[in-house]
């Protein structure tokens, strides 16, 4: 069962104290890959992965039934300054078009057999321009968590988080940029499209945000108060209800890093249960995945968030615990191991 959070402090305290993998399921699950029909190691990082997912659920031969993909949306007044080649319009219209099954990420959903929920946040009502002030206030940010943190699904055995909001990298930028130093340059690119111009205002803009609040910044959640969207916040909500739940993360691309480092800034090990779906298109996600200690299971260009790489990557993980659990041991099938 998950906590209430009636505080910010509350969400610190649950993530702190969050769960560890089962050590005994852990060790069974690796004797167990040791006698499978294959030469040692054959299998490559599909052995380690199917490991590691059986030591989050508590079993030597997991299985994969039924997993989870949400997307949460919401809206930025940062995009007022010019970072998107989108008006913020687009954010609700996507809303729709995910309600009707007509997205990128509901086919990729239904092909990993995974349930689909889509979470908008206050459409109507953008965070706040954070290069005037904080973009949320603290209860702002507290309900945004609790969206995402209520979202998940308990009987879930695997979740997938991600999100919609015109000019969205834009704030995932100035996250990275503060959590992990560096100017706003390395952490700034093209997002949707933007012309040469449209980035050097957004890179601007990344900058004099930072430059605002990186005093008051204690820790993630302060970071995603003073630089965040709800979105991404509604997306650290769910990544750390799983921790708890013992549920493992496929992360989706940049935007969603960025919702999990704001984890990993707040509680040590708060990304154990996480792992990269895949390495997008946007720039400086090669590092934000290095400064997480993720490598990613796909490379394929992809920039369209939605949850879409970590969605496809279900089929990665999925693969590798069929044949964990699915293979004869050299027992099982009367085949010497020598």
């Amino acid at each position: 069962m998950l906590p209430q959070l009636s505080s910010l402090d509350d969400f610190r305290a649950a993530l702190a104290a969050a769960p560890v993998q089962d050590q005994a399921a852990l060790q069974g699950a690796a004797a167990r890959n040791s006698q499978l029909t294959k030469p040692p190691g054959a299998l490559g990082r599909l052995e380690d992965l199917a490991i590691w997912y059986g030591g989050w659920r508590g079993s030597d031969r997991p299985e994969i039934a039924a997993p989870q993909v949400i997307v949460f949306a919401g809206n930025h007044g940062v995009t007022a300054q010019g970072v998107s080649a989108f008006p913020p319009e687009v954010t609700a219209q996507m809303v729709l078009n995910f309600q009707h099954g007509g997205a990128a990420i509901n086919q990729l959903a239904k092909l990993a057999g995974a349930r689909m929920d889509v979470h908008a946040l206050e459409l109507d009502r953008p965070t706040a321009d954070f290069t005037q002030g904080p973009a949320m206030t603290q209860d702002e940010l507290l309900t945004a968590l609790q969206t995402g943190w209520t979202a998940v699904d308990p009987s879930a055995d695997l979740l997938v988080v991600g999100e919609m909001g015109i000019g969205n990298t834009t704030p995932a930028a100035a996250l990275a940029c503060v959590l992990f130093g560096g100017d706003a340059a390395d952490w700034t690119g093209r997002g949707t499209g933007v012309d040469d111009a449209g980035l050097a205002s957004k890179t601007r803009v990344v900058a004099e945000g930072v430059a605002l609040h990186k005093d008051a910044i204690r820790d993630g959640l302060d970071a995603l108060a003073c630089l965040g969207g709800r979105e991404i916040a509604a997306m650290a909500g769910a990544i750390a209800a799983a921790r708890v739940l013992r549920i493992p993360v496929i992360l989706d691309g940049f935007i969603c890093c960025a919702a999990a480092a704001c984890l990993l800034q707040t509680a040590d090990g708060a990304l154990d249960h996480a792992l990269a779906g895949h390495q997008s298109a946007e720039g400086a996600h090669p590092v934000l995945l290095e400064k997480l200690g993720k490598q990613p299971l796909l490379s394929l260009g992809l920039r369209l968030g939605e949850a879409s790489g970590a969605a496809l990557a279900i089929q990665v993980l999925k693969g590798a615990v069929a044949c964990h659990s699915g293979m004869a041991t050299f027992a099982e099938a009367g085949v010497s191991d020598g």
